[in-house]
């Protein structure tokens, strides 16, 4: 398989110089927000950039008809809000908190200078953006060219990659997911989910337990995989 498909967003504190990070961290503000709080709605000002400090952020839009999709989940560590960096424009999506979670924040004026200052930080930024722009078009190509079932598998292999633990043979996904959000992120119904899910444990080749996904045949995902895009088939 294509291993662009497991592209992780950054885990951005993590890969930041010590130093870099503590006179970053010093600019920042810690707000607590409650179970599906938003931490910034479409039509706010992009005047903050935030980094998730514990807990669980989705990053969402609405479409036409009024349907959320899931672009990706944030979770600790992690920076959010960046598309408005460059100049302070409206912000077209919406950052909702999954559970209850602790957020800094940085003023978009105090972050571009500190990027002019630190270009080693600057460089991450890019690589973030990068990142997520990649997984964004490859997710829309399986929008308009997959099937529920293989674009469901997909988000379970590219979460596998990013979020996966492993035990032995199995792979639990440190992260918990419904039915309705996993529905949101590849753009079907939950009923459509349930029954995919429902089918895989069935073959033997993942669990779900407490809303975790427990794979128990990665192999056998990735095969299922090859075998579409070894047969050319338009799904």
């Amino acid at each position: 398989m294509e291993d662009f498909w497991f592209i992780p967003p950054s885990d951005f504190l993590s890969t930041m110089v010590s130093s870099d990070k503590e006179e970053l961290m010093s600019y920042a503000s810690l707000t607590h927000f409650k179970k599906g709080e938003c931490i910034f709605q479409a039509g706010d000002p992009g005047k903050n950039v935030y980094i998730l400090e514990d807990g669980r952020a989705k990053i969402c839009q609405l479409s036409a008809d009024g349907k959320e999709m899931i672009l990706w989940f944030c979770l600790p560590g992690e920076m959010f809000g960046l598309a408005e960096v460059p100049r302070e424009s409206i912000r077209e999506v919406f950052a909702q908190v999954c559970t209850d979670s602790d957020v800094y924040s940085i003023s978009r004026k105090t972050f571009n200078n500190f990027l002019k200052h630190h270009p080693d930080t600057a460089m991450q930024v890019i690589d973030l953006l990068s990142c997520r722009l990649r997984v964004l078009g490859h997710m829309l190509l399986n929008l308009a060219s997959d099937d529920a079932t293989s674009r469901i598998i997909k988000l379970i292999l590219r979460l596998s990659a990013r979020r996966g633990k492993h035990s032995g043979d199995n792979v639990c996904l440190d992260i918990p997911l419904t039915h309705q959000e996993i529905a949101e992120m590849v753009g079907t119904s939950r009923q459509t989910v349930t029954s995919v899910l429902g089918d895989l444990r069935r073959q033997g080749v993942l669990n779900v337990i407490r809303h975790r996904i427990h794979i128990q045949d990665k192999e056998k995902l990735n095969k299922m995989i090859d075998d579409i895009v070894s047969s050319g088939v338009d799904i």
